[in-house]
Formats: structure tokens, C-alpha cells, sequence
């Protein structure tokens, strides 16, 4: 049977092939997605409830607004825990990425103040499995959907290679029901070393291994490439407005030209009609 688990996602339409279909909103979910901001930031916290999973120990918080309640999980961690930089306004940082890469993969997530300390607030509805679910379980993947979850998982790793995420687990890699997919767990992303600005997380150099092998992003949306390539100082400053500093945000950019690097090798390999659609 499968297992349900419950967390921090919002609710995303995907078909069955193509990025800007794959990962984009409807209008009417753009909508709702600035109402459910809205709704995290300013709706009472009527009780709270330690969540079992995760070493940063997020907390759900249940949320009401006149009529309307719904929840979120609430995280502050900061600087270094258990050997990792921790920092809640990465969580937020990647959210307001995602919306500037159009990938609307990353659920909505805001600050949010809680017993008198600052963090993020992510929203939270239901999902049916986890990539690690998938393996352990030997969950069958529809064979109507098998290209596109290959699909996003090479967009995720060049998303996670993009802001230096050191922590993209089996685990916050989720499905719904139709294998819609969405991306938690941000708070150990956009690293600034050098470490992370002279390799990208993933790719044929790439500092992550499976097996000794590179864990490759295959195929590419030519739309993703193309927000990659307009992606420059000041925009991404508007974007995550005072979550990132200076540094991870010129780290970014670096980020940027060995990932378009990359893609331009791949490219020139194997063709632009293997490599982009």
C-alpha cells in the first residue's frame, strides 16, 4: 500500500510533456498562488505542531482567515548545524528564484514571524509519494508519464546546480497523484565558496556523484536556458530582495556561466535538437 505523506507543497498542474506546460501555473493558479502569499503572511496562527521529519525541525503551523484555513510548515534554522550552513531565508530565496525562472516548482513560501523569531512559512497540502518512496517501495512509474519525469529531474538538478543546493535528498523530491512534481527543502542552498562557483552541484564535472558516475542534466527547456542566460545582478537582487547577500548572489551568476558552459558543450556534442526542447 502506498504510503501518504503530508507535506509542504503546493498543487501543480503538469502534462505529460513539455517544460512551460510541465511547470507552470494556469492563470487562475498564478492567482491563487499570490493569494496563498497573502494568506501565509497575514492570517492567525490559531495552534502549532512539531513535525517528525527533517533535522532543521520545521513546525506546522494551522492557519485561519476568516473562512478559509489551511497550514504551513514553519523552519528558522540558522548558521551551522551538525556540520551544514542552515538558513530559513534560503527557503524563501529559492521560492522567489523559481518565479523568476518560471519554473513554479518550489511551493509558496514567505517570512513569517513565530513566537517572537523570524523564518520561513511554506505552504502545505497533501502528496502522495517522495522519489524515495519510488525507489523503496518499487512504485511503478505510468509509462504516460516516465519522459516527463525524466524531464524534471534533469531540470531539477540544473535548477539545484543554479542556486548551489548541497542538499537535494530522495526525500523532498515529491509526487502527487498524477506525477505532478514539487521541490521542498531549500534551507542548505546558494553556497558562495569557491567550492561551489568552480563546479556546478551537477553535470559531466559536477561535485555530486551516483556510483562514482556524474549525475548529467541530459535534456534542457530551451525556456529555462533562455531565463537562464537574462538572469544578471540586478534582477536577481529584486527577486529574493534582502534573503541572499552579495556574495550568493555574484555566486549565482558565476553558477550561471558554467551551467550555460555546459549546455554549449552538450550542445555542440550532441546536437541542439538532443539537448534542448
Amino acid at each position: 500500500m502506498r504510503r501518504k505523506v503530508f507535506l509542504t507543497i503546493a498543487l501543480f498542474i503538469l502534462a505529460s510533456q513539455g517544460y512551460m506546460v510541465n511547470g507552470q501555473f494556469t492563470s487562475a493558479e498564478i492567482a491563487q498562488r499570490q493569494e496563498i502569499e497573502e494568506f501565509l503572511k497575514t492570517a492567525e496562527i490559531v495552534s502549532s505542531a512539531d513535525i517528525p521529519e527533517g533535522v532543521t525541525k520545521p513546525i506546522r503551523l494551522f492557519l485561519k482567515k476568516g473562512d478559509v484555513e489551511r497550514s504551513g510548515a514553519w523552519k528558522n534554522p540558522k548558521g551551522v548545524q551538525k556540520g551544514h550552513l542552515e538558513g530559513w531565508q534560503y527557503e524563501i530565496a529559492a521560492y522567489e528564484m523559481d518565479k523568476l525562472l518560471d519554473l513554479n516548482l518550489v511551493p509558496p513560501t514567505v517570512e513569517r514571524e513565530f513566537k517572537g523569531k523570524s523564518g520561513s512559512l511554506q505552504f502545505w497540502v497533501e502528496t502522495e509519494f517522495s522519489e524515495l518512496d519510488v525507489f523503496e517501495q518499487k512504485i511503478g512509474i505510468p509509462r504516460s508519464r516516465f519522459y516527463n519525469k525524466e524531464n524534471m529531474k534533469y531540470l531539477t538538478r540544473a535548477f539545484d546546480s543554479l542556486i548551489g543546493n548541497d542538499d537535494r535528498t530522495q526525500q523532498n523530491i515529491r509526487y502527487m497523484k498524477d506525477w505532478c512534481l514539487c521541490l521542498i527543502d531549500h534551507s542548505r542552498s546558494f553556497r558562495s565558496n569557491k567550492k561551489y562557483t568552480k563546479k556546478l552541484m551537477y553535470g559531466a564535472k559536477g561535485l555530486k556523484k551516483a556510483g562514482g558516475r556524474p549525475m548529467l542534466f541530459k535534456r534542457l527547456p530551451r525556456t529555462f536556458v533562455e531565463k537562464v542566460k537574462a538572469l544578471n545582478y540586478d534582477n536577481i537582487k529584486n527577486a529574493v530582495g534582502p534573503y541572499l547577500k552579495e556574495k550568493e548572489i555574484k555566486a549565482i551568476l558565476l553558477r550561471k556561466e558554467l551551467l550555460l558552459k555546459e549546455i554549449e558543450e552538450m550542445v555542440k556534442e550532441q546536437g541542439e535538437d538532443k539537448v534542448l526542447y
